[in-house]
């Protein structure tokens, strides 16, 4: 039942991930290569909210793959992000998605925001773990980009964390950059390209 099947009609390949975030999906798809066509939780009927037990964006990662692997019988690949901010001592790391004890963009932020005040010490990492299970093997593939906290929020595209955080070289939060040149240069974007150049090989 694996989902990294070939389509004969458009010999296109179709890979479960294990997300029901169409931001993320949009996002990844748009990195990978014209024969791979990715699918979300929702395509294959899973509407709950996967567990995430962990403290570690690795093993959050792994987890998400092995249950929608487990339970639905899909090979598939999933990704943990985190926000590690310097000055909070890595925080919100495995906490990024509702550090503010919900899953509220808005209130996220703003306790970032406000932590943040008057600290000098701004920079911080997203770094992403993607878990690969392909033919029962799991694979794991790492990216991270550094850069700032912003003193506020500031643009309006992307999602998540994006309006506070400036990448190093950029003076423009990722909510303000280009939705295309976001993409090529994040976190997600630097595991899914480690991931890509797997799957290429395999095929």
């Amino acid at each position: 039942m694996g989902a990294f099947t070939t389509d004969v009609q458009t010999d296109m390949r179709t890979l479960v991930f294990a997300t029901a975030n169409p931001n993320k999906v949009k996002e990844v798809q748009a990195l990978l290569p014209a024969d791979i066509r990715i699918i979300g939780l929702t395509d294959i009927g899973c509407f709950e909210e996967l567990p995430e037990t962990h403290d570690t964006l690795e093993a959050n990662s792994l987890e998400k793959a092995e249950y929608v692997h487990t339970k639905y019988g899909y090979d598939c690949f999933s990704e943990d992000t985190g926000l590690e901010i310097t000055a909070l001592g890595g925080e919100p790391g495995v906490d990024t998605a509702h550090y503010a004890g919900t899953r509220d963009p808005q209130s996220n932020m703003q306790k970032v925001l406000q932590l943040m005040k008057g600290e000098n010490d701004r920079s911080a990492q997203f770094r992403t773990v993607f878990t690969l299970i392909l033919g029962g093997e799991i694979f794991q593939f790492e990216g991270f980009v550094t850069g700032q906290i912003a003193e506020n929020q500031r643009g309006t595209h992307g999602f998540g964390y994006d309006p506070i955080f400036i990448p190093d070289g950029h003076q423009l939060t990722f909510a303000e950059l280009d939705t295309k040149v976001k993409y090529q240069m994040s976190h997600r974007a630097k595991a899914c390209n480690l991931m890509t150049e797997f799957l290429t090989s395999q095929l």
